[in-house]
């Protein structure tokens, strides 16, 4: 409660005390008593309650968060200047102040009727590049330009929400959807769209004397025809990535079994590498070993040999083949027995 509503209430008091005392002073005269002391009383508060009754029809008081316009009977029918915050003097009777928030502001359009203002379904029905309709809710935050109010409250007064926000909101969302295609508004080109509602919506109310603070795009909605033409064509895609997940699986079956075939095959060839290494390391050793045997045996040791086989008890001597000299013989004439 300001001084202003303290004063008006003060008038207001001080009338019902009067015409009290003045009902009061009647009975008394009524009844042949004396009544002066009483309409002394009622005639000074009729005063006070005269005084306060003009004090507070002249004297305004305006919020920090408000600007006043006042309309008077004079020509032009305003004060060029409104009314800063805290208090004024105004002419009574003849000017009158209207108070205008400049508060941040929201309007919100929906296909939800509790979300609006009006309690029914205000959401914007628009039509994209290729037809189809859409349903946009949207919300506007927004104030009144403080340095404008007068002209606002000449042009609108206080129906600029109803002739300026909504109207000029419908128009250009309208206007950006018009330059998209389906797609492209519920998703590539979403907020390239809602840039472009915010730009045309900012001037448009900058040049109402108004501000915008932000445009949210809420929600877009489908006309029943394209949301079963969107779910077919979902459900489609969803068979056709289902067939090809089945390809995959195929395919990956298909791979899995080649590489285990492969698998066995280097298995196989490993085994049969390996095997035949084995066999030809044996021979290789075998070879090896008839090599060095056949090099072990000389013609001199074959021949010593053949003589130990066909007379195992005789006597042998080698003589290299290269020796010129005839060496003596052991007497084997008279052997020796030794017992």
């Amino acid at each position: 409660m300001n001084i202003v509503d303290v004063i008006r209430t003060l008038a207001g008091f001080a009338w019902l005390a009067a015409i009290g005392l003045g009902i009061l002073a009647a009975v008394r005269a009524s009844r042949h008593q004396t009544a002066k002391g009483s309409s002394s009383s009622a005639l000074i508060l009729i005063i006070v309650a005269t005084l306060l009754a003009v004090l507070g029809s002249g004297l305004v008081y305006v919020e920090s968060n408000e600007r006043g316009v006042v309309k008077t009977v004079r020509a032009g029918g305003v004060r060029p200047v409104a009314l800063e915050p805290g208090l004024h003097w105004i002419l009574p009777i003849v000017e009158q102040v209207v108070n205008y928030s400049i508060s941040n502001q929201t309007y919100t359009m929906s296909f939800l009727p509790e979300q609006g203002p009006d309690s029914a379904e205000d959401s914007i029905r628009a039509r994209t590049k290729d037809g189809q309709e859409v349903i946009i809710d949207g919300t506007v935050i927004y104030r009144i330009d403080p340095a404008k109010v007068v002209q606002l409250h000449i042009s609108w007064q206080e129906n600029y929400e109803a002739g300026i926000v909504r109207p000029e909101t419908r128009g250009a969302i309208r206007d950006a959807v018009a330059q998209y295609g389906v797609e492209e508004v519920v998703s590539t080109k979403r907020e390239e769209m809602v840039q472009i509602i915010t730009d045309e919506l900012a001037q448009s109310l900058s040049d109402n004397n108004l501000e915008l603070l932000d445009f949210i795009l809420r929600d877009i909605h489908f006309s029943e025809e394209y949301a079963a033409a969107v779910e077919q064509k979902q459900i489609a895609e969803q068979q056709a990535l289902q067939a090809k997940l089945v390809v995959e699986q195929k395919k990956q079956e298909a791979e899995q079994a080649r590489q285990e075939a492969q698998g066995l095959a280097d298995a196989a060839v490993i085994a049969a590498r390996g095997e035949a290494e084995a066999i030809l390391i044996q021979a290789q050793a075998e070879a090896e070993a008839n090599r060095l045997l056949a090099e072990s045996l000389t013609p001199a040791l074959l021949q010593y040999q053949y003589i130990l086989k066909l007379s195992p008890g005789v006597q042998t001597i080698f003589i290299p083949s290269d020796n010129q000299f005839i060496l003596p013989l052991p007497d084997t004439s008279n052997p020796q027995i030794t017992p």
